[in-house]
């Protein structure tokens, strides 16, 4: 009785953070529920075994992506594209989104799964390379690559009105 408890707590606690994860993971509200249901039935089922109460959320995240990422795990899911375009040069200062801009979300759900992934776990849920790398179980350079890769994807997807390096600084005359 006291694991239905826990359980109960956790999920009153954390549930809607996970499906803002989940959505974020999916782009699709209907299958963020369904990998979120499957992700939090695979964490009953491994409750006993979770040690460490402060890692619940990692493991979960872990769940969750491994389950978004089975469809991206097959060969021809790993076609890439090379590019003759370098990044841009100049830095620009992302500030922190809660995932409500449907303008940037909807060039954010133009990615691949996996750069996708990438992109939510780094810039929406604001991991270090090495906690992303660590969800996705892929190496750190790995997840600075395929950052790369999605940012240079969003770069060029993005509309003209959206890109903060086209809008004029505050302060000057548009």
């Amino acid at each position: 009785m006291d694991r239905d408890t826990d359980f109960t707590a956790y999920l009153a606690a954390r549930q809607a953070r996970l499906l803002r994860t989940a959505y974020l993971l999916t782009g699709d509200q209907h299958q963020a529920e369904d990998l979120l249901q499957t992700s939090l039935a695979k964490l009953y089922l491994a409750w006993d075994r979770v040690q460490d109460r402060g890692s619940v959320d990692a493991y979960v995240r872990r769940i969750m992506v491994n389950e978004n990422n089975s469809l991206w795990r097959r060969p021809w899911k790993r076609r890439e594209v090379a590019s003759d375009r370098l990044p841009d040069s100049r830095g620009v200062h992302d500030a922190y989104d809660e995932g409500l801009g449907a303008a940037v979300w909807a060039v954010v759900q133009t990615l691949p799964r996996r750069a996708r992934a990438v992109v939510v776990l780094r810039y929406y849920e604001q991991l270090s390379e090495a906690e992303t790398a660590e969800v996705l179980g892929i190496s750190v350079g790995t997840v600075k690559s395929q950052t790369s890769r999605a940012l240079a994807a969003l770069r060029d997807r993005t509309p003209a009105d959206l890109d903060p390096t086209l809008r004029p600084a505050s302060g000057e005359e548009q």
